[in-house]
């Protein structure tokens, strides 16, 4: 028989600790927005804010906790009589309000920050708490820099809350000083000495400061931890805080190792819940952020291009459907094989059987080479540029001396019938010297109806796509042709259409 799954308790900070990050500052509005978001996630427990910070943070939890519905809203307060008492007030309209109480317990922030002996911090954790459960029915409690306290000391402390009423013991790693192994044997400890424990929830909060954020909450969920405070891109003080996506999704990926565990996350929400912060914090999401990053589920080596597209979970441990990616990326560049290319090829042009060309393939290497990614639209272009064309004038080199208050003068060299010719010409512009010395060589006098010259498809490394229009000989000739470099794409797009013509 399967055993009942465990759910662990998502609890969401990204409106209080997130956006103590520097710059992250969000209005009341854009605060209702994302906690809206935040429910459709279904994530556990909102921490809207921190009230007694300002009126317009008291208003932003005020006003979440009267249009949440499903999501618990809980405010922070310090172990203060007016903290507590504004917490207990802007929650008063949550279906379902939280007061979040800290104080902190380990040795340099007792002797720095509050001068006061152990036994006087224990006479404030008691009072505290006893005066928010008064007040609310529903009290975390936190006992800051919990990784640095004393064990002895922080036993007494959380149990000295849970008998006042604390329903939810958060353990911070508040400067991100633990790392897995130790912050496993703290839980275990916790679990091992306090003896009222199983009266409360034990929760984890962990700072990212040497990189193991993640990595510490999970581990304290194998120790024992049924409550995880994280944050949407892992946004937050300093180094950020636990990333709710890498939380959520290593639970759900590893089902192997967290049995019998889940969180109540509809992950297909995740990367639009990402995105919103992004947009709303001004904090862009790093192109290799785990699961939502733009790289997450991109592929650019040939290697596994290949096998991606064969069987996706060679390269790939998750769906990209589930965190609401709507398909893995095959990107083109320098990497890529064959395979990747013909089966884009085969999607742009409708051709099931396409295979990919010598010359096709050697086009997009070299193209490759110029570029970081090659785009959809600039393989229609080779296609185009691969296609059999009248050659009689081939381009083999140019060179153009111009610049400001300069007249251009170009040199051009032009391989026709096995021979090389080269000639030199001046003109109103870089483009116009070189077709006039084009026209030398050809011995060709055209006449240019239209010229016009497009990007392929952005960024500063785009191809320039040309398409002229000349006529020549009593008929009308069109030519076209791309490059990085704009001066080439024009003259190879003019010659063609001489070819044309001649």
């Amino acid at each position: 028989m399967n055993k009942k799954k465990e759910k662990i308790i998502i609890f969401d900070t990204t409106l209080r600790d997130g956006e103590q990050a520097p710059g992250a500052s969000l209005s009341s509005e854009q605060k209702i927005e994302i906690a809206y978001q935040l429910e459709n996630l279904g994530v556990d427990v909102i921490e809207a804010g921190f009230p007694i910070a300002s009126p317009d943070d008291f208003q932003a939890v005020s006003k979440i906790s009267g249009k949440i519905k499903n999501s618990t809203v809980c405010g922070l307060a310090r172990c203060l009589k007016d903290d507590i008492e504004s917490a207990s007030k802007a929650v008063s309209k949550a279906k379902k309000g939280r007061v979040h109480i800290f104080l902190a317990t380990s040795g340099i922030h007792i002797k720095y920050k509050f001068h006061k002996a152990e036994d006087e911090i224990l006479s404030l954790v008691k009072r505290a708490t006893r005066m928010a459960r008064k007040l609310c029915p529903d009290i975390e409690f936190s006992p800051e820099d919990a990784t640095r306290t004393s064990k002895d000391f922080l036993f007494r402390v959380i149990e000295t809350a849970i008998k006042e009423g604390a329903g939810t013991i958060n353990i911070p790693d508040t400067v991100g000083y633990s790392y897995p192994l130790e912050i496993y044997e703290l839980i275990s400890d916790i679990v091992n000495n306090v003896p009222n424990i199983n009266k409360a929830v034990l929760s984890i909060h962990c700072h990212d400061d040497l990189g193991m954020a993640v990595a510490n909450s999970l581990s304290s969920v194998l120790a024992g931890v049924r409550q995880v405070h994280c944050t949407v891109n892992g946004l937050g003080e300093r180094a950020g805080n636990a990333s709710l996506e890498e939380v959520v999704m290593a639970i759900k990926t590893r089902r192997d190792v967290f049995k019998n565990m889940q969180t109540g996350i509809n992950s297909r929400e995740i990367f639009r819940t990402s995105r919103l912060v992004s947009s709303l914090t001004g904090f862009l999401v790093p192109p290799n952020k785990a699961i939502v990053g733009r790289n997450a589920f991109a592929h650019e080596s040939g290697i596994h291009q290949d096998a991606v597209l064969k069987r996706r979970s060679t390269y790939e441990i998750m769906n990209p459907k589930d965190v609401g990616i709507q398909k893995s990326s095959i990107i083109l560049g320098k990497h890529s094989g064959r395979h990747a290319l013909e089966n884009r090829l085969r999607k742009l042009t409708g051709i099931k059987n396409l295979k990919c060309t010598t010359a096709m393939f050697k086009k997009f290497k070299a193209l490759a080479d110029k570029k970081k990614e090659v785009f959809d639209e600039d393989l229609i272009t080779l296609i185009e540029e691969t296609r059999p064309k009248p050659v009689t004038y081939e381009l083999l080199s140019l060179q153009v001396n111009t610049g400001t208050d300069v007249e251009p003068i170009a040199l051009v060299r032009i391989r026709h019938n096995k021979k090389v010719k080269q000639a030199e010409s001046s003109g109103d512009g870089p483009v116009d010297a070189c077709y006039k010395a084009v026209d030398k060589i050809a011995g060709v006098k055209a006449k240019l109806l239209d010229y016009k010259l497009e990007a392929v498809p952005r960024g500063k490394d785009a191809q320039g796509r040309v398409r002229v229009e000349i006529r020549a000989r009593n008929k009308n000739s069109i030519g076209r042709s791309s490059s990085t470099d704009i001066l080439e794409s024009s003259v190879k797009a003019y010659l063609e259409a001489i070819n044309r013509v001649v």
